[in-house]
């Protein structure tokens, strides 16, 4: 997808004194931690209070990618959009929330905050997509903070967190020590609609998938059987609880295992975008 020429990418950071640039891309470092880098986009029609979209890479880390093709739709939906940047030598296990490095949800929450701070955008309920690797941290991001989360949309996940307390994360939700502080609450992350979205044709078991036998048998060998037995598990489980939750589950016309196809081709974003805000 091409941007329009009021969305190219302005890669200098911005001077904290200036204020906040619209309608073009940035490259920003993070306040609290001169290493850490994401993009930000501000819509030109984007006043205070606005919602914040958070687009999250995979392990090929095209953060870039992401931002470009997102901007557009931040702009007609009125969003700012944060990319978060997880590089694989600070962040090798950041879809998992970051077990053994840093920590990528608490960095991910201090960008949110600092992002709310410059722009007047509302933090309290964030609207987040994950592709790959990504919706790997996206769905356990939800997990680990529901009161922070109102909708996710996944794309093409490779494996997933079931809602069982009885596994240990990152498989279930029994608590772990390498993350200390969170807490699992299915009661509250069973209450967020989730959308799931795999390319019809995501159906190889190629070099980055988990081909563990115990993914195999709890989940499926594939990333659309995957996503469908999830989608199910959730939906049964948020109904067990009363709770009345959209789980969907779409598979992107001609697209394989690819972010820039499933863009392109199976009209992820639009997807992305409708489920996100239904009401815009």
């Amino acid at each position: 997808m091409l941007l329009p020429l009021s969305c190219t990418m302005a890669t200098s950071i911005v001077p904290r004194s200036k204020p906040m640039e619209r309608g073009v891309v940035l490259q920003r470092t993070l306040q609290m931690d001169s290493r850490q880098k994401y993009f930000l986009y501000v819509p030109r029609q984007g006043g205070n209070a606005a919602k914040i979209f958070i687009t999250v890479h995979g392990i090929s880390r095209n953060v870039r990618e992401h931002a470009k093709e997102f901007a557009a739709y931040a702009e007609k939906y009125g969003v700012v959009m944060i990319a978060p940047y997880f590089p694989a030598d600070r962040f090798p296990d950041y879809q998992r929330l970051g077990r053994k490095g840093n920590r990528a949800d608490i960095v991910l929450n201090a960008i949110a905050s600092e992002v709310a701070q410059l722009t007047g955008a509302t933090p309290d309920k964030l609207y987040l997509f994950g592709y790959s690797g990504g919706a790997q941290f996206v769905h356990r991001y939800m997990f680990a903070y529901p009161e922070r989360v109102a909708r996710i949309v996944l794309g093409a996940p490779g494996w997933y967190t079931l809602p069982d307390a009885s596994l240990k994360f990152p498989i279930g939700i029994q608590p772990v020590q390498s993350i200390p502080q969170v807490q699992f609450n299915s009661a509250r992350f069973l209450n967020i609609p989730v959308c799931v979205l795999v390319g019809e044709k995501d159906n190889r078991r190629d070099a980055e998938l988990n081909k563990s036998t115990t993914i195999d048998r709890l989940q499926g060998k594939t990333r659309i059987e995957r996503g469908r037995r999830w989608v199910e598990e959730m939906s049964y489980q948020a109904r067990l609880l009363g709770l009345p939750t959209t789980y969907d589950f779409h598979l992107l016309p001609d697209s394989p295992h690819s972010f820039a196809i499933s863009m392109e081709r199976g009209g992820m974003g639009e997807r992305t975008f409708d489920f996100l805000f239904p009401e815009s």
